[in-house]
């Protein structure tokens, strides 16, 4: 290699993006060293696999190049194997075996084999293995491993298994491709029976081991998994931490990343999402703060994902200004995940207007919004009751931007319209919907009915729910919300009779609260304990203080059973929002706003208790149900009563 292909070799090393490639380009092709393959062949690299936004560029490089040779082929194919379209590498290989004589190699079954992996094409994977058997490398390492991942991708774990066993010598790598295919497949057994037959296993075997005992939901053998391990790495802890999260295991989640700074391990950018996921889910503020602070600390505040992590944190833990502050502090180019973040969050809050105004900036700056975007602006039209503004982005997404509706946008618009009390408009919107309507869609519109206490309508769509899923509890319990609320108690212990026969039990309804740092949970009716007396205890002298001072009456129309009055004020009395804002006044210190989440969406006596609490004892209470913040302060609700 003389001189000048060493510099031109040497600058493209360096380059970390498009526009300097292209400057190094053009001095090749000023001095004719683009047409010296080796150099040629490292310009190509660079574009279709270091720079992650070049392959289309690199594309056009390899049009332009006379005789491709096979690492030419080989790199456009790794490329396209990656890319959001793995099937041009299908077609780019298809090519290479026709206009090269020499035979094809192990790379290029291997890198071709990981885009039908990424297409899902079993077809096109059982083709290339019979290509590969003529050509005599089905059983080489390299190309057996890429098979067996192949075939877990396709869902096919027994072909997967027949290729491992056909292979002579399998080495760590193999064994860890069939280990991850079992557990990509659902085969768990197979999976432990694999591990425990491993000749040799490395912290990446352990770390496959956890990843799907995690994504089985099996928590425990997880544990015990991680607590054999003699070695951990950042993916072990952020494994843990991530999988635990997901599976609504909050503390335990806290636990494992006090436990990695214990060990004195930094954080890194999964592990720290991982864990504010929880903070968000659970709606731990305080913890959250700490964790803010542990990212300004390290200096990890220019990671897009981390500050994505926070803004939804703190938006789910009732905290809209440290949400803004985030989305403003974050770097100018911001991600179509942090604009789409923050109009969630906004929509979350019932603040519709202040979301479109950010949509609009968004569209300002450049940034295309996508399906996901759409679907938090319509939810935000719909919870601030802007039914006008929510048909106009309805129409703009398909418009001027090309997005067609999927089944989530045409929810959207039936929640819009439902909220609002246009119920016959929904109804003929379902009906004239050019895709048939799930379930949710007739969920959301029995929802809707029950708001409105729309009797006949709520039977029509009880009926369509039926035949779609006939032992959902939550449809069942809707529908006896609108006949107890009409008064119609035969039908509501007709309807009650029919759930005990099928056997279907309604979801118990929890709420949870943080308090010093530390997750406590409130189920109502649950066996009671010295927390949930402290908290009973309370609760009498607030609803005795509320009747006295606050005019308080209990709303109790909506209670599915037909008793008397004193039981039914009981029943709406143990719900366990209550429990939790009691325990909350018991604990918290003069001042703090009172944080609740509630897995089910607050009844109307829980939602007028809340605001007695705010004005006659002085203090600000915000409750996230399952679709929306409610934020209670000085007698009234962010939502204005429309929710």
């Amino acid at each position: 290699m003389n001189p000048a292909e060493q510099l031109c070799v040497s600058l493209l090393s360096k380059c970390k993006t498009l526009k300097t490639v292209k400057q190094v380009h053009a001095f090749a092709s000023k001095t004719g060293l683009d047409a010296h393959p080796f150099v040629f062949g490292k310009l190509l690299l660079h574009c279709a696999v270091t720079i992650s936004d070049a392959l289309r560029y690199a594309r056009r490089l390899f049009l332009h190049f006379r005789n491709p040779d096979a690492f030419m082929y080989n790199t456009l194919i790794r490329g396209l194997a990656e890319s959001d379209t793995p099937h041009n590498a299908l077609v780019v290989f298809a090519e290479m075996r026709r206009k090269l004589t020499d035979p094809i190699d192990s790379f290029s079954f291997a890198f071709v084999l990981k885009a039908a992996a990424n297409c899902g094409d079993l077809r096109d994977g059982m083709r290339l293995h019979c290509q590969a058997l003529v050509c005599g490398l089905d059983t080489h390492l390299f190309v057996g491993t890429t098979l067996i991942s192949m075939y877990a991708e396709c869902g096919r774990v027994k072909f997967a298994r027949l290729v491992f066993e056909e292979m002579r010598e399998p080495n760590v790598v193999a064994w860890n491709a069939i280990l991850t295919a079992c557990f990509r497949c659902g085969d768990a057994k197979g999976a432990e029976a694999m591990f425990r037959w491993m000749p040799l296993r490395n912290l990446t075997s352990w770390n496959i081991l956890l990843s799907g005992y995690v994504k089985t939901d099996e928590l425990e053998l997880a544990k015990k998994a991680f607590l054999r391990m003699l070695m951990k790495d950042d993916v072990s802890w952020s494994t843990m931490i991530v999988g635990f999260a997901q599976s609504g295991c909050f503390d335990e989640a806290f636990g494992f990343f006090r436990e990695l700074q214990r060990e004195g391990i930094r954080p890194n950018e999964a592990s720290l999402t991982g864990v504010l996921s929880a903070c968000a889910q659970a709606g731990a503020f305080e913890f959250g703060k700490i964790l803010h602070g542990l990212v300004e600390k390290a200096g990890l505040h220019w990671m897009i994902s981390v500050n994505n992590a926070l803004l939804d944190t703190y938006s789910k833990s009732g905290n809209m200004d440290m949400a803004r502050l985030v989305f403003e502090r974050m770097p100018e180019k911001k991600s179509i995940i942090s604009w789409t973040s923050m109009i969630a969050a906004l929509a979350m809050h019932g603040y519709g207007k202040e979301a479109i105004q950010i949509f609009r900036k968004m569209e300002m700056s450049g940034t295309k919004p996508d399906g996901i975007t759409f679907i938090s602006v319509l939810y935000a039209c719909s919870h601030a009751g802007l039914v006008d503004e929510g048909c106009e982005y309805f129409a703009k997404m398909r418009v001027l931007y090309g997005i067609e509706p999927a089944i989530e946008h045409y929810g959207c618009m039936v929640d819009l319209y439902g909220r609002a009390g246009k119920l016959q408009k929904a109804y003929d919107f379902v009906h004239e919907l050019p895709i048939s309507p799930n379930a949710v869609i007739w969920r959301t519109l029995l929802g809707a009915c029950s708001i409105h206490g729309n009797v006949e309508l709520a039977e029509q769509v009880k009926e369509a729910l039926s035949k779609l899923d006939p032992d959902n509890s939550g449809d069942h319990v809707l529908l006896s919300n609108v006949y107890a609320v009409a008064g119609k108690w035969k039908d509501v212990a007709a309807l009650r009779r029919s759930m005990a026969d099928q056997r279907i039990k309604k979801a118990p309804g929890w709420s949870v609260i943080e308090v010093d740092r530390v997750m406590y949970s409130f189920m109502a009716g649950k066996q009671s304990n010295k927390i949930t007396e402290e908290a009973y205890e309370k609760l009498r002298g607030i609803m005795l203080k509320l009747r006295v001072e606050g005019g308080y009456v209990p709303e109790v129309r909506s209670v599915l059973h037909d008793i008397e009055e004193e039981d039914k004020e009981d029943s709406v009395f143990r719900h366990s929002e209550k429990l939790a804002v009691a325990f909350g006044l018991a604990r918290q210190r003069e001042g703090q706003i009172i944080r609740i989440v509630k897995n089910l969406r607050v009844c109307r006596d829980c939602h007028t208790v809340m605001k007695l609490i705010s004005k006659v004892y002085g203090v600000e209470i915000v409750v996230r149900d399952r679709s929306r913040f409610h934020s209670f302060k000085d007698g009234s609700c962010s939502c204005k009563d429309y929710w």
